[in-house]
């Protein structure tokens, strides 16, 4: 067999099966993935000061109801469409939502005598869900409230876009 042969032979015996391996591998690993956008149904946005979380969002039926500067109650509906919602979940893969446990909450003495604000944030998918509840005293892991609170920012930004959007 000649030196061109062997290299051919070799390639074929080596290189072909770990190529055909990689592929079968992350195939299933893309398919098994456990928050995928084609499973997802809702994402449940609820804030407020302490335990009183007044302020919610429900994407599924788009209803939204907040206090606002005149304390009164405000109930209205934003719908976000497919690509809206798209982007949230994308983001919340991006700042590893999928792995925070599920109370981020601070200090209970220091938080006692004070109403801060508690987020709660719920993506919800066919087989699964995963919720959060965030309160603002939370300061232990401060690379994780930052990535909680960017996470915050987002669904607030994307609510109030979505909300000026259809009021044009």
């Amino acid at each position: 067999m000649s030196d061109r042969g062997k290299k051919i032979f070799l390639a074929i015996c080596i290189i072909t099966p770990f190529l055909l391996y990689t592929v079968y591998y992350y195939s299933i690993m893309v398919k098994n993935a456990p928050y995928r956008f084609s499973d997802f149904e809702s994402i449940t946005f609820k804030y407020g000061l302490g335990d009183s979380l007044i302020n919610q969002y429900y994407s599924k039926t788009g209803d939204f109801q907040y206090v606002n500067q005149d304390d009164s109650l405000v109930k209205t509906n934003v719908k976000m469409r497919k690509d809206d919602l798209l982007y949230l979940h994308r983001k919340a893969a991006e700042l590893g939502f999928w792995n925070f446990p599920t109370e981020l909450k601070g200090d209970e003495e220091t938080a006692k005598g004070r109403n801060s604000p508690a987020y709660y944030i719920e993506f919800k998918y066919k087989d699964k869900s995963k919720h959060v509840v965030y309160d603002i005293g939370y300061n232990e892991k401060p690379k994780l409230a930052n990535a909680a609170k960017s996470l915050i920012t987002e669904i607030s930004n994307m609510i109030s876009d979505v909300r000026d959007r259809n009021k044009d």
